[in-house]
């Protein structure tokens, strides 16, 4: 029941701009054709899974999203502990992060395609290189704002180096590690779905480009929102694991 009032805290306002576009579709204050009322939209949606579309589509984003996001989060945080352990890295890094995450993604799409192909390959590296550069931000600043009293304290009952970063650092940073996730799982995904609209086949990027060539609006509409539904789930997912693991948050709450 408490989960029910919660969720119905939160949708509200999404119910009511859905029941708002449904009226005005049906009484033609909104264009049907350019703003197909949400009630059809669920017959193309049922229409899309029957066939099968629906679910390969989602199937090959989150793979290039997942592979992606992986692949960067594994070589962020080991970059990021490096670098604390070794001040000449971090020094050396910190232009290279800074021009690298000023600079739009997608521009070093052509690149990797040159390098890797026109293939999953360079798309996948780009995602990975995009959440890498956040989880780099994110988990150094976390590191360089651990109390130092919990360091001198473990140091004193002769925790070493490799202990310090496992029972002091990464439970300290758990909260900020949350957020990067987020963060990152978010941008990794806005960026295979834009990687998917310029140059592939498949995919919900795909979907919502020929959709939007053939002028299928009702179609168009179910890509985004099923875009918009997956960072929806992967968000209430990595609140759920934070709140698992870090229940002193929701205490001091």
């Amino acid at each position: 029941m408490k989960a029910l009032t919660r969720f119905a805290g939160r949708a509200w306002l999404i119910v009511l701009l859905l029941l708002a576009w449904e009226a005005m579709a049906w009484t033609h204050i909104l264009d049907p054709l350019f703003f197909p009322p949400p009630s059809k939209l669920v017959f193309v949606f049922a229409s899309l899974v029957a066939s099968g579309e629906a679910g390969a589509a989602i199937g090959k984003t989150l793979f290039r999203t997942t592979m992606g996001f992986a692949a960067g989060v594994a070589a962020g945080a080991f970059v990021s502990v490096l670098a604390f352990l070794w001040k000449p890295l971090e020094t050396a890094l910190q232009p290279l992060i800074a021009a690298l995450y000023t600079s739009p993604r997608l521009t070093l799409l052509p690149m990797a395609m040159l390098l890797f192909g026109i293939n999953d390959g360079s798309r996948i590296l780009l995602i990975a290189i995009s959440t890498a550069l956040i989880m780099i931000m994110q988990l150094s600043d976390a590191l360089r704002q651990v109390n130092q009293y919990l360091v001198d304290l473990a140091i004193n009952y002769g925790a070493g180096r490799v202990m310090l970063i496992r029972k002091v650092y990464i439970p300290a940073c758990l909260p900020q590690i949350f957020t990067a996730l987020r963060m990152s799982f978010g941008r990794a995904l806005v960026l295979t779905i834009s990687v998917e609209l310029l140059s592939c086949q498949d995919g919900l990027g795909s979907m919502i480009w020929s959709s939007w060539q053939t002028f299928a609006t009702g179609k168009l509409y179910v890509g985004v929102g099923l875009a918009a539904a997956l960072g929806l789930m992967t968000e209430a997912f990595f609140r759920i694991v934070e709140r698992r693991l870090t229940p002193w948050q929701e205490a001091a709450a």
